[in-house]
């Protein structure tokens, strides 16, 4: 009876580490994907991101990149840093309507990125790189979703490729997502608004005027007093004390 209760407990550990572990290995490569940085940009303006991808492979290398620009947001301008011991390439199509930018009518948008390692520089395990780009006019669109592949020196292919879903958990496979945010509108600047003077204002100062034009007069005329006076007085030691 004792050694049945443990064979039964045993195969109850048994089934549930492999559960764990499944459940475990499910989630790994779901929270290690590629991601682009910032997360967050303005529509009608120009963003640095980059593309961090993390290699989840514990044998291979990741050796390429591709990455493909949203068709419904197309970019008039995308330009990329070099990566030390990565080449990159880009691929066009043709839109319609033409891209504005800086006045010119654009019919071509890049519409993927590849970046490819040369000889021993791919992304080795336990590692992460980043693939910078420059795009702009950023789409007046709110969100733009880059469905990207990432190769790995064995042949493996991880595909990040699902798009979010509106209150939804996130997908296996989520494709990098740039949220874009409404330009802020300018604060229009305040007109200048001459001054009127009220008629209040004007017998206010007439008034201000006048009194200060009495107080001049009555200042000088009591100089003028004091002046007098004291010619006067000056006078009067001068002149003899008539005799009796």
């Amino acid at each position: 009876m004792t050694r049945l209760r443990r064979t039964a407990t045993a195969a109850a550990a048994l089934a549930f580490t492999a559960a764990a572990t499944a459940v475990l290995g499910f989630a790994g490569p779901a929270s290690a994907h590629v991601t682009v940085n910032p997360k967050e940009a303005s529509q009608g303006g120009y963003a640095r991101v980059a593309f961090r991808v993390p290699n989840e492979s514990d044998t291979a290398s990741t050796t390429k990149l591709e990455v493909v620009l949203p068709e419904n947001a197309p970019v008039g301008s995308v330009s990329t840093m070099p990566v030390p011991g990565w080449t990159v390439t880009t691929e066009k199509r043709k839109v319609d309507p033409p891209i504005e930018v800086h006045g010119s009518q654009l019919t071509e948008a890049v519409s993927k990125i590849t970046w490819t390692a040369s000889g021993d520089a791919g992304v080795k395990p336990g590692q992460f790189q980043e693939f910078p780009v420059s795009m702009g006019p950023l789409p007046q669109v709110d969100s733009m979703v880059f469905k990207t592949l990432q190769t790995y020196s064995d042949g493996n292919i991880s595909r990040w490729i699902d798009e979010p879903a509106p209150g939804a958990e996130e997908p296996e496979h989520p494709a990098p997502v740039l949220t874009l945010a409404a330009a802020a509108t300018p604060a229009g600047s305040a007109t200048p608004t001459a001054a009127v003077a009220s008629p209040d204002d004007d017998d206010d100062d007439d008034g201000n005027g006048l009194a200060v034009g009495l107080g001049v007069a009555g200042l000088v005329a009591g100089l003028a007093g004091l002046v007098l006076g004291g010619l006067a007085f000056t006078r009067t030691r001068r002149e003899p004390v008539a005799k009796a």
